[in-house]
């Protein structure tokens, strides 16, 4: 089958000739016609597959011109960098249409944006915190959205972002066609798909959790992480087989680390990106990285979602991630387009239960090979991997007797006080010998005589 086939405009057919893009993939082509139907779907789908334009062509085939400020369409994506790749997609797509589109992320001016949006747009694609804090600031209304898209779902949950989902399902107009894809259904997903779509169609080219057939999967099993190290260096020296590396690690201060260490043996090769840099750092290490200007990118689980990166040869998993769907989208880097990738995973004896788990999601076991006679077996540990500490009743530790007592504690005599309700204001009147009327002055003058 052809895009042809599929009956789509002239425009969208010669945007495609530009991007050099002919025959569409099984994602693209089942997809086609739920989405022109108008019925709510869920896509499942490995990463890598052209999610974006499975949902964008049929989407951009139906939308008509107008000149109306409110969007018609929404996107919502977890990632800055994932709004700025699906804008750049759909601008390849509309070349030779009038379409308004504009991508809503934080991370810079909120001025900015909102100024955008009161041009007046056709589509929107944006993160939900960003969105939905211009949604307060009365810079977009979403009353005219026919079309909601929300990709990569389960990251959007667990980065936080249910109460902005929510809400803005709340402000959203009944009438409207709900479209998601994702490359694994995780339960806080259904949940979601249960409580806001209606009758939804299943799109399912292949089972949740299934790797592409054109990747190859190894494993080492490695002690700690300076022998990880050791072991990334000794691959990383074939600049030829390792000629575009995506490195993935657990947490930030672990990248920066990584970082570090292979920047002294392959200066000016590699860079990082994780969400404590900067919008610009961490859009230009993108690009940098993209071009091929440099050949190893460190990057943590999160940039990991819907990055479209042309011919990563291998992603290097530096740990063995906890939840088996993050080592999916990991791997979902290369191998893209129906091309050859590579994936390489790294597991330390405490990792163990978490690549039973991938083995366990996949229904197939991650060959594993020896480690080369060259690397070197370190025995420094870095302080995650330091064994801890626990004191029980350790006798060293004697009590304070300067250190603050308990907050509360019990009154001095004098001090305490007992409600006595009306009788009160009698039990002062005569210790005070006060008047027991105030202000009446006939039964003052009558107690004096």
């Amino acid at each position: 089958m052809t895009f042809q086939d599929l009956n789509i405009t002239t425009p969208l057919r010669n945007a495609l000739e530009d991007i050099g893009i002919t025959t569409p993939t099984p994602i693209q082509e089942q997809s086609f016609s739920t989405i022109m139907s108008g019925k709510d779907m869920v896509g499942i789908a490995q990463t890598g597959t052209g999610k974006t334009f499975a949902y964008m062509l049929p989407i951009l085939r139906m939308l008509k011109y107008s000149e109306q400020k409110n969007p018609r369409v929404l996107v919502l994506v977890p990632t800055r960098e994932l709004v700025v790749q699906v804008v750049e997609e759909i601008e390849k797509l509309t070349a030779y249409m009038n379409v308004r589109v504009t991508g809503i992320y934080g991370g810079v001016n909120m001025n900015t944006q909102h100024q955008a949006l009161l041009q007046g747009l056709d589509i929107v694609v944006a993160t939900p915190g960003r969105l939905y804090d211009l949604v307060l600031r009365r810079a977009l209304q979403l009353k005219s959205i026919q079309k909601l898209v929300i990709d990569e779902v389960d990251v959007m949950l667990d980065l936080g972002f249910k109460f902005q989902i929510n809400n803005i399902f709340e402000l959203l107009p009944e009438n409207r066609q709900n479209i998601m894809f994702s490359a694994t259904i995780t339960e806080n997903v259904e949940n979601l798909i249960e409580a806001n779509f209606k009758s939804p169609e299943t799109i399912s080219v292949a089972a949740s959790g299934t790797p592409l057939d054109n990747i190859k999967q190894t494993g080492y099993k490695i002690p700690n992480f300076y022998t990880k190290v050791n072991l990334l260096k000794y691959l990383l020296k074939e600049k030829e087989t390792y000629s575009k590396v995506l490195i993935f690690v657990a947490y930030k201060r672990m990248a920066d680390r990584l970082y570090t260490e292979l920047q002294q043996h392959f200066p000016e090769e590699c860079t990082v990106i994780h969400s404590n840099k900067t919008q610009n750092y961490r859009l230009r290490s993108i690009k940098q990285f993209g071009s091929g200007f440099c050949r190893i990118l460190v990057a943590t689980d999160v940039m990991a979602r819907g990055l479209d990166i042309e011919s990563v040869s291998h992603v290097i998993n530096f740990d063995t991630p906890k939840y088996p769907e993050n080592y999916m989208h990991r791997i979902g880097r290369t191998g893209r387009a129906e091309k050859e990738g590579n994936s390489i995973l790294m597991t330390t004896e405490a990792e163990q239960e978490s690549l039973e788990k991938i083995e366990a999601l996949m229904k197939m076991q991650v060959p594993q090979e020896e480690l080369p006679e060259e690397i070197t077996i370190s025995s420094e540990l870095i302080p995650e991997e330091q064994p801890k500490v626990f004191e029980i009743n350790n006798p060293g530790k004697n009590k304070d007797d300067d250190a603050p007592g308990p907050a509360f504690h019990e009154k001095k005599e004098k001090n305490r006080k007992e409600n006595l309700g009306g009788s009160y204001r009698r039990e002062i009147a005569k210790k005070y010998k006060k008047p027991k009327t105030r202000g009446d002055k006939n039964a003052n003058r009558k107690k004096k005589k």
